[in-house]
């Protein structure tokens, strides 16, 4: 039995990728990270990449039993996923999160909790496609250690690649500078609502579907 497996690595690595989307962020966190400065632009991005694996790994292996003990299907979590999204979306549309971001450093942690860790980076879509490959596994009664290790390092492999793409957001700030900023940040809240519609859609789909 192989200790790690190639095919699945490759599987969750661009099936993560694919829904992380780590260039994708890089016009979001400028606007979430606008007004911080350099340092907690960097401090930021780390907090969230190392939430994000947090919550990722966490619902990987206990988030049926977490689920199926509360009640909630994954159409609701991916549906109130989507409407926190929405709700990050406005605000970024009618400019109320491009001041108060340097706080002695409370709101950079709090943007890199929500909405950066979650439910951007580990969102429905993330979680749910984690808990799918592990719950694939099982049923295949596959080596547990080669099955894990793959999935585990597809996922360490997409959040170092996603914090790549945020440590050096800000390379894209000194280009855009204030103003190309405020563009972004108008542009990447309406991608933000359009993202987080379609969440919405996707869980009362699938909540019509299941009921």
């Amino acid at each position: 039995m192989s200790w790690f497996d190639v095919a699945l690595f490759t599987e969750v690595f661009v099936t993560l990728f694919v829904i992380m989307d780590p260039p994708g962020t890089v016009p979001v966190f400028l606007a979430l990270t606008s007004r911080m400065t350099a340092q907690d632009r960097k401090r930021a991005a780390r907090t969230a990449i190392f939430v994000a694996f947090g919550v990722i790994v966490v619902f990987a292996l206990f988030g049926q039993l977490l689920l199926e003990h509360m009640g909630i299907s994954l159409a609701a979590l991916q549906a109130s996923g989507g409407l926190l999204l929405l709700l990050v979306a406005l605000e970024l549309l009618m400019g109320k999160m491009d001041a108060g971001e340097t706080d002695s450093g409370g709101s950079t942690k709090n943007v890199a909790l929500v909405p950066l860790a979650t439910p951007l980076l580990a969102g429905p879509g993330t979680i749910v496609a984690t808990m799918v490959f592990v719950q694939q596994g099982v049923s295949a009664g596959e080596s547990p250690v080669g099955h894990y290790a793959s999935i585990g390092v597809g996922i360490v492999a997409v959040c170092i690649c996603t914090w790549a793409a945020m440590r050096f957001a800000g390379l894209v700030h000194r280009v855009l500078k204030d103003s190309g900023v405020t563009l972004v940040t108008r542009i990447a809240g309406v991608l933000l609502a359009a993202i987080a519609t379609q969440m919405i859609a996707n869980g009362v789909i699938e909540f019509v579907r299941t009921v």
